[in-house]
């Protein structure tokens, strides 16, 4: 069992990413992270950090579903290094919904440039998932992937539609043009 009373397992992910980091190093936790977040096993005390309770119930036997993976992805919102790009594109391929959407949120903070493999999220059955994918794609996307954007405007979910929209405004002062059909 991992010594959890050097854990502030009750802080805020990004608190706890961030005494992470001080302790060892940007790096280091970025690449668990990243190991994490492609279905690697970083050992009980990682998961902690990443996790805070939510992972102590998962080391009680609750079941761990999708949590790790979207933890690390979560921890690279604080943690990062340029490695850990083709573990964020591998996760937005991911079958699990909620690692899709961090994947993209991830996209969309660090400004990586995987627009192409972000316009899968524009389509994606679920509407916190097209949303994330409209705000990584105004960040990064090109014109034609903002046409894509565009025909959001008509999604049945009216959050997507406000972030397509956000996202429109935004892609129309990044590219200096208005975005044709």
């Amino acid at each position: 069992m991992p010594q959890t009373n050097d854990i502030p397992l009750d802080a805020a992910p990004a608190a706890r990413i961030a005494e992470a980091i001080a302790r060892f190093g940007e790096a280091q936790v970025a690449d668990r992270a990243a190991a994490l977040l492609m279905g690697a096993n970083e050992g009980e005390e990682f998961l902690l950090w990443v996790g805070g309770h939510h992972a102590q119930g998962i080391l009680d036997g609750a079941p761990a579903l999708y949590w790790p993976e979207v933890w690390g992805a979560r921890a690279l919102l604080t943690a990062w290094d340029d490695s850990a790009t083709a573990a964020i594109e591998q996760g937005l391929r991911n079958q699990a919904w909620r690692v899709r959407e961090m994947c993209g949120r991830v996209c969309a903070e660090r400004g990586l440039p995987l627009g192409s493999t972000l316009v899968r999220l524009l389509t994606d059955e679920n509407a916190r998932v097209r949303a994330v994918g409209a705000r990584a794609i105004a960040r990064v996307g090109d014109a034609e992937q903002a046409k894509l954007v565009k025909r959001m405007l008509r999604d049945p979910e009216v959050e997507v539609r406000r972030q397509a929209g956000a996202a429109l405004a935004v892609l129309t002062e990044r590219l200096g043009a208005p975005i044709d059909d």
